[in-house]
């Protein structure tokens, strides 16, 4: 079969198309005939060796393809041995495509536990954008942050996969959503989208023009952060508001002020990938059909993968990028 490759680290040339063997079927796993599989910024890392990775390897943690036992039309979660407590993953988690050969490949072999039905009405690009970004932004804001109808959310970061995907979970879950973003452009397609407003985070008081959108003026219950800018993304908060904290593409490190911290009553919640129950609870939400499809920005041939990282890593898109596997 073919699959993208990578036998060292480093920049988007790494990646190589390459005939390889099927593979391997454990028990209790199912071989998937790949049609499209979605890029995240955690395959950037992996191409990076920052999961150490074995190599040769096929990175890749979102697919949708064909159930080879069944015939079925399925989404992968991307989420392996997450284990028996839901308030973390156990020793043995990884994401697909970390150790585990991924989904930049015409085939893929999962957990059974990892595979449910297609969503009805989703093309093959939108099914493999839905996965990862979707339960990650469900365990964020339901199994974590408990989000509710009426309350209010700020996302950091319009644009990409997480910010629109938690922008449309949010608003299906009846939340007051705005978002920050980086250009002009970025907030008009986030307001199309159906969020009630935005800044840009280009300026330096820009926590403080957030607060003012939140109802009231006062800041919000609830603000995402995927990009690590955490002591900004207080500032944004209401007193007794919830951080929820995912990602530090952005910055790596955090400082805040303890002080101002506990006289606010934040809460500061982190997160990663959800639960294979985080799953259902995704699908279920998604089969009430007020969840919009993943925004698909650009869909790329397999054998540009490299040209799809560059695309991913420069930012200017928005929505999801897709490999047509």
């Amino acid at each position: 079969m073919h699959a993208i490759v990578m036998n060292q680290f480093g920049d988007a040339g790494a990646l190589q198309l390459r005939e390889i063997a099927p593979p391997q079927t454990p028990r209790g796993w199912v071989e998937v005939e790949l049609k499209a599989a979605a890029l995240n910024w955690h395959d950037v890392l992996v191409r990076e060796g920052r999961y150490g990775s074995p190599l040769p390897h096929t990175p890749g943690a979102d697919g949708a393809g064909i159930r080879a036992d069944t015939g079925e039309p399925v989404v992968i979660l991307p989420s392996l041995h997450w284990g028996y407590r839901e308030a973390a993953p156990g020793g043995a988690f990884q994401i697909l495509g970390d150790r585990t050969p991924g989904t930049y490949a015409e085939r893929v072999s999962v957990p059974a536990e990892c595979l449910a039905p297609m969503p009805a009405g989703y093309s093959w690009a939108q099914a493999a954008a839905l996965p990862l970004v979707g339960v990650t932004c469900f365990r964020a804001l339901v199994s974590r942050a408990q989000l509710t109808a009426g309350e209010s959310l700020l996302i950091v970061g319009a644009g990409g996969g997480v910010a629109t995907m938690a922008a449309a979970l949010a608003t299906a879950l009846g939340a007051h959503v705005c978002v920050t973003a980086s250009t002009p452009e970025k907030l008009r397609r986030a307001e199309a989208a159906g969020v009630r407003g935005g800044v840009l985070h280009t300026a330096d008081d820009w926590p403080e023009r957030a607060r003012a959108l939140a109802p009231g003026g006062e800041g919000f219950d609830v603000v995402l952060d995927p990009v690590g800018l955490w002591s900004h993304s207080l500032g944004a908060l209401r007193t007794g508001g919830r951080l929820v904290v995912l990602g530090a593409n952005v910055a790596e490190q955090a400082t805040l002020a303890v002080r101002p911290y506990f006289f606010g009553q934040f809460s500061l919640l982190g997160t990663t990938m959800g639960s294979p129950n985080d799953f259902r609870g995704l699908l279920d939400l998604v089969e009430t059909g007020r969840v919009a499809p993943p925004h698909i920005a650009e869909e790329f041939a397999l054998a540009d993968a490299a040209q799809a990282h560059r695309a991913l890593e420069s930012g200017r898109h928005y929505g999801k990028l897709v490999l047509r596997t």
